[in-house]
């Protein structure tokens, strides 16, 4: 079994936020699979199995802040036995182009609090992650603030196909494995 995790925040004040991207790829997921996210007291998350191939994948955003993420994660991981190396976290990330994605199967937080989270609570960064660049901000904004801030009209334009790509991401992860799949997605031309 595999677990797909998507990082957010909880709440309608955050719903559109770059921060919140990663909910909208597990979000897209579930939906392609025809299914539906629901709350899991357990691990303090929405979850939902799926079968990507014929590999059963559990999907989840958690509720708790991002900068708590961890917990969920490493409750899901106990809940379901799921090893580190099937784990796939998907996140925003402000040093990479609005748009392209990166996938890595393991590596430092690079500043990211949801990432960092995940390494404290489960004792290791040897977990895959898929990065989507959310740009980085104008020279007056802070980066906090520019991630908890919406999408601008214009790139609102592209997050579908942002999100698509994403979730052919997760899929090919999950059937063709991590080397194969930053083969695939990790290119100049996506």
């Amino acid at each position: 079994m595999k677990l797909i995790v998507g990082l957010g925040n909880p709440g309608a004040v955050y719903a559109d936020s770059r921060h919140n991207v990663g909910f909208l790829v597990v979000k897209a997921l579930s939906r392609i699979h025809k299914t539906s996210l629901k709350r899991d007291k357990f691990s303090s998350a929405f979850i939902v199995k799926i079968n990507i191939g014929d590999k059963a994948v559990v999907v989840a955003i958690p509720v708790t802040f991002m900068n708590l993420s961890g917990i969920a994660v490493a409750a899901l991981l106990k809940k379901y036995k799921i090893a580190l190396s099937n784990l796939l976290v998907v996140c925003d990330d402000l040093d990479i182009e609005f748009g392209r994605i990166r996938i890595k199967p393991k590596g430092s937080s690079a500043g990211h609090r949801g990432i960092k989270s995940i390494i404290d609570s489960v004792g290791s960064d040897k977990f895959c992650r898929l990065r989507i660049g959310v740009g980085r901000p104008p020279a007056n904004v802070e980066p906090s603030d520019f991630v908890l801030s919406p999408f601008s009209r214009q790139e609102k334009k592209y997050i579908p196909e942002v999100v698509e790509l994403s979730c052919d991401c997760c899929r090919a992860w999950v059937s063709q494995g991590i080397v194969e799949t930053m083969n695939i997605f990790n290119t100049k031309e996506k």
